[in-house]
């Protein structure tokens, strides 16, 4: 795809990035580009107070100081310490916040520091892990200065001087020479056009160079979808041909410069965003709920008034995921780390990597995605369809000789795809003697080679290639079955229909004819190119992507469905799908979906795989439509068409080369546009999110049975079940031991369906978990009081201190390896961090209370006889973990689920 930053001066839109914008630029008598499309040649001059001959220095130099330069907007970009102040808008960092502060007011000043302290690496661990993505953002940017060829006059009276003056300092009403292979500097009006044709794919998805021709009065009408044939936009790029243009449109009123205004538009709430918060408030009520309930229940049967308040809130805290903002900034940092470094893919915004493993729906652009750049032969056939290769060897003949004598700068995409085929085949198009070349011109839409054979002087031979129409047009005979007989109607008829399906299935076709003539003096004009005989045609389509298949398939197997968005042909997004072995299923197009919105919109569009001649804001309402009805979408897209879509997407991805607005709009950037750096990143979401579902999990189900047990235990006992202090150490243990689940391997299965965090699913889990882990503890005051009573001396509060505190972190080591994401015991051989932090964690249970800091903690040893009990608790406990594991997976798998533990995808 062509660079379409024309504009000098621009500044580089970094990521999460703040507008300043300056007030829309209105040109001399108000005549914008859609405007103007609509006024004939003379009038637009008049309005613009220009002519033909340019305008004069003094003139431009008055509209550049009263409308500015022709740039984009300015951006400023986000400092690291706005960084670290958004990443406190987390909602579970907003709940430590609130719990610190809690803390604080009843002068538990040691679990308020902890908090505080989690509260800070969170945030910066976030907030320097996308200062990081931004540095890298910054080395991809290019400001790309671009000169313009200009006709203006010293004064008035002056003849018109054509010089090279930067692009920024375009003003409306000037006159732009174009020729191939230039940037459109801005918004333009043709004025004269000779063989112009403009790659726009940027803008309009469009794959093949788009004519465009000088009209004096607009067109009457314009097929749906289709760019008005005399203006040119800036972003654009010319492939071939030349032309004169009338300035329309600079800086802020392009079509271009529009794109970064869609920047300034949030997006809603993403994947995960929805998840977070969803969760975050089920904890919210319960910690609202917990502190009330301790409370009233020791005072209603304890007699205990305020001096429980620390208790109460060292039980919300026990209850809240401290680590959570930091398993999860993390295990993101952490993947996004590995993407950069083994795929050069920038991970801009953090939770995009959970929203890449939570993508169920694919939207994507067919050109240099599915397909390459570049067309390739399929076949030549005669006019009966058989193959012919003749037909091809005459079309090189043509391609070679019409860049040679015509001395085209480069050759276009087709002439290349022919002279390559035909060099395959062994043809050599110098076995004929140049003579003369017409090239391809948009208005007549063939090129004309003319050519002499070897040993044949007394004749030359024209060599058509072109448009099946207008080659047909051109042609009175038709060789078929080795003679030439008339072309007649039927035959011509024939001949289009048979055009007409290869089309409709995704094939480009070039008609080829050749006539003979007596030499000739003169230049040969299009007029000569007359009473031809048709010889057949050549078929050609995309090249498609080498890697597109594989990739296809794997996203498949993994539950994402593709979805083709493209402003090219039906049939040839069609065909490119079929090739890769993507069931296009039902193609639609965008015209027929415009009566369509909300969910009967996402319904058609989920019955298809291709939506054909997308526009800018088709791409994003389908994009928005699949969202609403509960997808998690990401979009794919590389053109300033594509913006929208790429705001409106649950993630926004696109490849390096991209143009800039899109490029610094998307949240994930590629190292080029390939299927399977998509598919490794969407594992790689996967499986960091199955790390944070794993821990959410094992710490929720762990710590409600906790607090359970907490309340059970307050209410049972005639003192505290737990000191302050006790919980704020047991919850550090706890927690500096999950910190290792960032740094897990998760199992194969993490990364075979999308994962989601879904509230109810995860509530049910963690409900059922954390009442079998409150079983226990209860168990353990049983073992408790049992050792008590048959140890004569034992100081029951002491001893019941430090047995249920060996138990908390025994367990919950039980847990952290027993519900990890779905490893079976084969695949969990291997010591990893995991293993190191659960034996660390039993270690500190069994240790801490027998130790010399045992006192500190108003905790003493336990009687031998309790741990002789407590390992038949264990036992027992991790009966109950397996049976359930194995009751709750056999229950996913029924819902089609994968094996094993259930991982992120179904929590």
């Amino acid at each position: 795809m062509p660079e379409t930053t024309a504009v000098s001066g621009a500044s580089p839109v970094p990521p999460d990035a703040e507008a300043v914008c300056a007030g829309p630029v209105e040109p001399p008598g108000g005549a914008g580009t859609e405007e103007s499309a609509a006024l004939t040649s003379l009038q637009l001059m008049r309005r613009l107070d220009s002519g033909p001959r340019g305008l004069t220095e003094a003139e431009a130099e008055e509209r550049l100081a009263r409308h500015g330069e022709n740039t984009v907007p300015s951006w400023r970009p986000v400092s690291w310490p706005r960084r670290f102040l958004g990443a406190l808008r987390d909602p579970f960092t907003t709940v430590l916040l609130c719990l610190a502060l809690v803390s604080a007011a009843v002068a538990s000043w040691g679990t308020a520091c902890v908090i505080m302290t989690l509260v800070v690496v969170s945030c910066a661990l976030r907030s320097g892990g996308e200062h990081q993505a931004g540095r890298a953002m910054a080395a991809l940017r290019e400001l790309v200065a671009t000169t313009s060829s200009v006709q203006r006059r010293a004064d008035a009276q002056a003849p018109p001087q054509v010089r090279e003056v930067p692009v920024d300092q375009l003003v409306v009403g000037d006159v732009v020479r174009l020729g191939p292979g230039d940037l459109i500097p801005a918004d333009v009006r043709l004025l004269r056009a000779n063989g112009l044709t403009v790659h726009q794919a940027a803008l309009t998805g469009e794959s093949a160079p788009v004519p465009k021709r000088a009209l004096d009065a607009p067109p009457t009408a314009e097929q749906d979808g289709e760019e008005p044939p005399h203006l040119c936009f800036q972003g654009s790029s010319v492939a071939t041909g030349s032309g004169t243009g009338l300035v329309v449109a600079t800086g802020r009123d392009t079509r271009f410069a529009a794109a970064y205004r869609e920047r300034a538009r949030r997006r809603g709430e993403t994947a995960f965003d929805r998840s977070v918060h969803g969760i975050a408030w089920t904890l919210i009520r319960f910690m609202l709920l917990t502190p009330p309930l301790v409370l009233m229940a020791n005072a209603a049967l304890r007699g205990r008034g305020l001096e429980t308040l620390p208790f109460a809130v060292a039980v919300a805290v026990g209850l809240t995921p401290e680590m959570l903002p930091v398993i999860v900034t993390t295990a993101l940092a952490r993947g996004a780390a590995l993407l950069a470094r083994t795929s050069g893919v920038i991970v801009k915004r953090l939770p995009a990597l959970h929203d890449l493993g939570a993508i169920d729906v694919l939207c994507l652009d067919k050109t240099g995605t599915l397909t390459q750049d570049r067309p390739v032969v399929v076949r030549s056939v005669d006019p009966d369809g058989a193959p012919d290769p003749e037909v091809l060897r005459l079309a090189a003949v043509n391609s070679f000789w019409t860049i040679e004598l015509a001395e085209l700068p480069v050759p276009d995409a087709l002439d290349e795809a022919v002279l390559t085929a035909a060099d395959d085949m062994g043809a050599d198009p110098l076995e004929f003697d140049g003579i003369a070349a017409l090239p391809f011109d948009p208005a007549v839409r063939t090129s004309t080679a003319v050519v002499r054979r070897p040993g044949q002087h007394g004749s030359h031979t024209l060599v058509v290639k072109g448009a099946v129409e207008d080659v047909l047009a051109r042609c009175g005979r038709l060789r078929t079955g080795g003679r030439e007989v008339a072309l007649d109607g039927a035959a011509r008829e024939r001949l289009l229909r048979s055009a007409a399906a290869e089309a409709d299935g995704g094939l480009r076709l070039l008609a080829v004819a050749r006539g003979d003539r007596r030499p000739r003096l003169g230049a040969y004009t299009d007029a000569d190119v007359r009473g031809l005989t048709f010889l057949g045609f050549v078929a050609l389509s995309d090249a498609l992507a080498p890697s597109a298949a594989d990739a296809l398939r794997v996203l498949a197997e993994r539950g994402v469905a593709v979805k083709v968005l493209t402003g090219d042909h039906p049939g040839t997004a069609a065909r490119a799908c079929r090739d890769l072995g993507l069931e296009p299923g039902e193609v639609l197009t965008a015209g027929r979906l415009a009566g369509l919105d909300g969910p009967a919109l996402a319904e058609a569009v989920g019955r298809a795989t291709v939506v054909a001649r997308c526009t800018a804001q088709d791409k994003a309402r389908i994009v928005t439509a699949l969202r609403a009805a509960g997808h998690t979408t990401g979009f794919l897209g590389d053109g300033v068409n594509d913006l929208p879509a790429l705001h409106a997407a649950d993630v926004g991805i696109c490849p390096r080369d991209a143009v800039p607005v899109a490029r610094e709009g998307a949240d994930v950037v590629l190292a080029e546009k390939d299927l399977t750096a998509i598919e490794r990143a969407i594992t790689t979401g996967r499986l960091a999110s199955g790390n944070i579902s794993a821990y959410l999990r094992i710490t929720l189900s762990s710590n409600l049975g906790n607090v359970i047990a907490m309340l059970a235990a307050g209410l049972l006992l005639p003192f505290l079940p737990m000191l302050p202090a006790q919980v704020l150490v047991q919850n550090l243990c706890f927690d500096a031991a999950q910190l290792s689940l960032a740094f897990d391997r998760p199992a194969a299965g993490a990364a075979r369906r999308p994962a989601v965090l879904r509230p109810r699913v995860f509530l049910r889990f963690i409900t059922a978990f954390g009442v079998i882990n409150a079983t226990a503890d209860l168990a353990t005051f049983g073992a408790l009081a049992l050792a008590a009573r048959a140890t004569a001396g034992v100081d029951s509060p002491t001893m019941f201190h430090a047995g249920w505190f060996t138990e908390n972190l025994l367990t919950q080591g039980m847990v952290m390896l027993l519900l990890r994401t779905g490893r079976r015991a084969a695949e969990g051989r291997t010591v990893g961090p995991v293993h190191l932090a659960v034996t660390a964690l039993a270690v500190v249970g069994l240790l801490l209370p027998v130790s010399p800091l045992a006192p500190v903690l108003a905790m003493s040893a336990p009687p031998p006889l309790y741990y002789l009990l407590l390992s038949v608790v264990l036992t027992l406990y991790g009966a109950a973990l397996a049976f359930a594991r194995t009751r709750y997976a056999r229950r996913e798998r029924g819902a089609e689920a994968p094996e094993g533990v259930p991982d992120g995808s179904q929590l």
